[in-house]
């Protein structure tokens, strides 16, 4: 359906916002580090129009439900699953101060959803960017992800980092964001994988996500722990990991803090290789991110870990989980040519052992949120 065949009439306008691939650089965002996404060809959708009222109605292509809301259910949590992401981007812009116009609203999507890939913070990008300009709200594009990010916090609940928002509005098509999670300063590195005659393959291994939430949750309080033990201000300063390591006081936390340490050197090394052309250098700075995550962070899963390892033994650079974890898509860099023996490889690991068939495709680094007509 379509915003006309919901509400009678046609959209004033159309926008977008993309999910996003993160190459490398993961859970150090909430960290104070460093991050290399892309967004994906793949986005959302959002038609709207402006009405004037105080009053806000979606329509969602995944559910098919109509969900209405207005300024008494502006209270964190009232308006709950989905449309708690669009409650939550109006709630967060009058709470800066920065109120805009009732709107009507129609969402479709190709972002696959519980994949690891964006598709909450690609939904919220895009009603943001649309209520924005519906609105005529004074908010500079580089301000924005700030504002999804305190919806998503402060609305959602939802205890995320800055780079998902900053990746589906900032990125530039053919570039990966170098973002620093502390400064929030952003670098567009180009990525042109074909021109290397290269391909950035993203397996959705359909694995389902195991209390993802309480997991991502446990990880950052443990993080914080740390950093408050180190007497840092975040994970990011640690400049000796052997000293760090030798101060904490189990295993677990030495795990996690290695991890983190680790994680951002290896994006500040792809990023050196990257600005050199040397793309499939970073093959094993993929695989070792990989390693970290499945052994200190241990947030991989059985469908993950073979995706990669079967990836790897069919002759891919590299190739490691993107995603918070605990199911969700791998990305494998390999040769152009050799995409279907890869795709057809892991698609064969998984019948072996039973599980559900993955599903691939070749991302393509594209633009972050815009007015598409």
């Amino acid at each position: 359906m379509s915003f006309t065949e919901v509400f009678g009439t046609a959209p004033t306008g159309v926008w977008a916002a993309p999910g996003r691939v993160n190459l490398i650089g993961e859970h150090t965002d909430y960290n104070d580090g460093f991050v290399l996404p892309f967004a994906l060809a793949q986005r959302t959708t959002v038609e709207a129009s402006a009405v004037d009222d105080p009053q806000w109605t979606v329509w969602s292509d995944k559910t098919g439900e109509t969900v209405t809301f207005g300024p008494d259910d502006l209270v964190p949590g009232k308006v709950k699953g989905w449309a708690g992401y669009v409650a939550g981007i109006v709630w967060a812009l009058r709470r800066f101060g920065l109120d805009g116009t009732g709107a009507k609203l129609a969402i479709t999507s190709d972002v696959p959803v519980g994949a690891g890939l964006s598709s909450s913070h690609a939904m919220g990008c895009a009603v943001l960017t649309a209520l924005v300009e519906l609105g005529d709200v004074d908010l500079p594009v580089e301000g924005r992800p700030q504002l999804a990010q305190a919806a998503e916090n402060g609305y959602v609940g939802a205890p995320t980092g800055i780079m998902d928002q900053s990746a589906s509005i900032l990125c530039r098509p053919g570039h990966a964001l170098f973002l620093d999670c502390r400064s929030l300063a952003a670098d567009h590195i180009p990525l042109d994988a074909a021109g290397a005659g290269l391909a950035v393959l993203v397996v959705n291994t359909n694995a389902p996500h195991q209390n993802t939430d309480n997991q991502y949750a446990q990880r950052r309080r443990a993080c914080e722990e740390a950093a408050a033990r180190l007497d840092l201000p975040a994970l990011r300063d640690v400049t000796d990991l052997d000293a760090a390591l030798a101060e904490l006081p189990d295993e677990v936390s030495r795990r996690r803090v290695r991890h983190v340490v680790t994680e951002n050197r290896r994006v500040l090394d792809a990023v050196t290789l990257l600005r050199r052309g040397k793309l499939a250098e970073i093959g094993p700075l993929l695989t070792a991110s990989h390693v970290s995550m499945r052994d200190d962070y241990e947030i991989t899963v059985p469908e993950v870990d073979t995706a990669v390892s079967t990836a790897l033994e069919a002759g891919a650079h590299g190739a490691r989980m993107t995603g918070a974890g605990f199911g969700g898509c791998v990305l494998a860099l390999v040769d152009e040519a050799a995409v279907d023996e890869v795709s057809a490889a892991v698609a064969k690991a998984f019948a072996a052992r039973g599980f559900t068939a993955p599903t691939s495709f070749v991302a393509v680094p594209s633009g972050g949120a815009r007015r598409l007509r």
